[in-house]
């Protein structure tokens, strides 16, 4: 014994770090988020906070490794997006993905994971592709895409006897998709488009779209957009008196920071198909208090199912005993969801995570009790209702 103790301390006299050089390499995950433009409040640091809120309530570490959260901003740059996969994963060791914010960097980045055999959980991108054309073994579409805003806001919309359509469309994959998706809709459930209108994303002036939408007499514009350029359209159209003249405006992917940011003088009446609401529950009402002491506003539907996907994550390392993709993503495909974000959620062949989604819609000011008092429940949608049926999946991991 005394020969191994002085051993030992020879050891730590000429190498200081050897006591700890047996330890267990840090698990890392990384996010590929907009942190400085139009979807930074809806991913951002807040999307951040929650998965490090996920990795702190779970203990901060899984079969004896250390969790570590990374991020990088991919400003809204598909290439950029890309070569920021390949370095976390080069040369940071990232293994797992929680988020890339917005489509086309989604789709990007999720090329680099699919050959590099890591997991990406897509929280906060829609594009439909995710689970169709683009989808891999190892990606899952966590919280909602085009397919389910469509379904539920446009076929609501349509049956209200609003069935005649124009769109303001994100000329990127996102924007595309939600246009197509929503005249599939639109049109299934016997209403019309009379045209749309693609504007370059980030777009500060809208009047020229809104012109065209307002000449085409249609009765809802459908803005197949998203975050500032929400935003911007519906404030916009407040402006050229669109709602006045008996028009309605149809946010088809809303957050509720972009409630807040247009105000419900503005936005009282609409409706909006979410996933989440920090105020539907008990649950939700928890989690959100606990989000907001650390980022002084409730979390998006984004931001929520980034710490849903991060702890469903870390709950099948720990079963697995690996971080071995493979082993860790047959796990997660097998377990079902059940927090505050989803119940008996489930991932399937495609990647879709299959969950229910809310119809809402927002208050006038004389209905709401404060900020963030924004929404009120109009109906619940089963995921097997919202989201694409898998035998119309074009996956080609589905079997058929």
């Amino acid at each position: 014994m005394k020969y191994f103790a002085s051993l030992l301390a020879i050891l730590l006299s000429a190498n200081p770090n050897f006591a700890f050089s047996q330890e267990k390499p840090t698990l890392k995950l990384g996010g590929i988020l907009d942190m400085s433009s139009l979807y930074s409040d809806i991913t951002g640091t807040g999307s951040v906070t929650a998965a490090k809120m996920a990795a702190q309530d779970f203990g901060g570490e899984v079969i004896g490794r250390k969790i570590e959260i990374v991020s990088g901003d991919h400003l809204n740059k598909a290439d950029l997006a890309a070569n920021i996969a390949r370095g976390m994963i080069d040369n940071q060791g990232v293994e797992m993905f929680y988020d890339v914010a917005a489509s086309a960097t989604a789709l990007a980045a999720g090329e680099i994971a699919k050959a590099r055999n890591k997991i990406m959980i897509f929280a906060s991108p829609g594009s439909i592709r995710l689970t169709n054309e683009a989808c891999g073994p190892y990606t899952v579409n966590y919280n909602w895409d085009t397919f389910g805003q469509a379904n539920v806001t446009g076929r609501a919309t349509v049956k209200s006897g609003l069935d005649s359509w124009f769109f303001l469309t994100a000329d990127y994959s996102f924007g595309h998709d939600l246009e197509r998706d929503t005249t599939d809709v639109v049109q299934g459930s016997g209403g019309k488009v009379l045209g749309s209108v693609r504007h370059p994303l980030n777009t500060p002036d809208f009047s020229s779209f809104l012109l065209q939408a307002q000449s085409s007499k249609a009765k809802v514009i459908g803005l197949a957009n998203a975050g500032g350029d929400t935003v911007n359209a519906i404030k916009q159209a407040a402006e050229f008196g669109i709602k006045s003249g008996g028009q309605k405006v149809s946010p088809l992917l809303a957050f509720i920071t972009d409630i807040d940011s247009v105000g419900l003088d503005i936005a009282q009446g609409l409706l909006l198909a979410e996933t989440f609401y920090w105020d539907l529950n008990d649950e939700t009402r928890t989690f959100s208090k606990r989000f907001m002491e650390r980022m002084k506003r409730p979390p998006t539907s984004a931001q929520a199912a980034v710490y849903s996907a991060v702890t469903h994550y870390l709950k099948a390392v720990r079963a697995a005993g690996t971080s071995d993709a493979d082993a860790v993503i047959k796990l997660m495909r097998e377990m079902p969801i059940n927090d505050f974000f989803a119940k008996n959620g489930k991932i399937r062949a495609d990647g879709r995570m299959v969950h229910d989604m809310y119809l809402f819609q927002v208050k006038t000011p004389s209905e709401s009790k404060g900020r963030w008092d924004d929404y009120k429940l109009i109906a619940t949608v089963s995921g097997e209702e919202a989201f694409q049926p898998l035998d119309q999946s074009r996956c080609p991991l589905v079997k058929k």
